[in-house]
């Protein structure tokens, strides 16, 4: 099999992740917990990176992003550096949605659908559903929850929720299908996905990438 390096870059949450892997398998991975330092942290890591595996950057083959939902300043470093590094290279991008990933490591588990949920704000989160094979059956979006949240997919089926946000979920939700495993997504699972993406040939358009916010940005300060 022909080697395929796909560097990742995943700034959506307060930890920046930045990880090297060949055929969908993660080599080596570098984080920074320091949320106002993502952009300063990944040009070095992503050096730091490419010397230890080996890989120099004319090697890659794509560039795999996280492009969001998550955290708006955190998004648009990631992929800004994500889009600068295939224009140098001419190399494809991969853009790949949170939610996507955070239910990646949870299909085919005890429930038959997976709900993966961010902390929003107050009583939001940002969810979407997927069935047990990855397929999003239900577009991702900005919820306010309540206790009828979930109802219908509850009724039929058991749903997985996983993610910061079903912390505070779990705490209104007495449905006895719903389930709250330990969160698991990590790095290997982005790798998957990434080269997934690759094979499909599923490559986002570099001109016209923007982060995927859900809704727009909003500021708590008073005008």
């Amino acid at each position: 099999m022909k080697e395929i390096y796909i560097l990742q870059i995943n700034t959506a949450f307060s930890t920046a992740s930045i990880g090297i892997a060949k055929n969908g398998v993660l080599l080596f991975e570098s984080n920074n917990p320091d949320q106002h330092d993502h952009a300063a942290f990944i040009q070095p890591a992503i050096q730091t990176l490419c010397i230890k595996a080996g890989v120099p950057l004319n090697k890659l083959a794509a560039i795999a992003v996280i492009n969001g939902p998550g955290s708006y300043t955190g998004l648009r470093v990631g992929l800004s550096a994500a889009k600068g590094i295939c224009y140098a290279l001419n190399i494809p991008l991969i853009c790949i949605n949170t939610l996507t990933w955070m239910a990646e490591a949870h299909l085919g588990e005890e429930a038959t659908l997976v709900a993966p949920m961010i902390d929003a704000r107050r009583d939001e989160v940002f969810t979407a559903i997927f069935d047990h094979k990855g397929n999003m059956i239900s577009a991702p979006a900005a919820l306010n929850l309540s206790e009828n949240s979930f109802e219908r997919e509850l009724n039929n089926n058991a749903v997985a929720f996983v993610g910061d946000g079903s912390i505070k979920w779990k705490s209104t939700c007495k449905h006895p299908r719903a389930v709250f495993p330990p969160s698991t997504y990590n790095a290997h699972h982005l790798a998957k996905l990434a080269l997934t993406y690759f094979t499909r040939n599923e490559f986002a358009d570099l001109a016209y990438s923007e982060p995927f916010y859900v809704k727009d940005f909003y500021s708590t300060q008073k005008k």
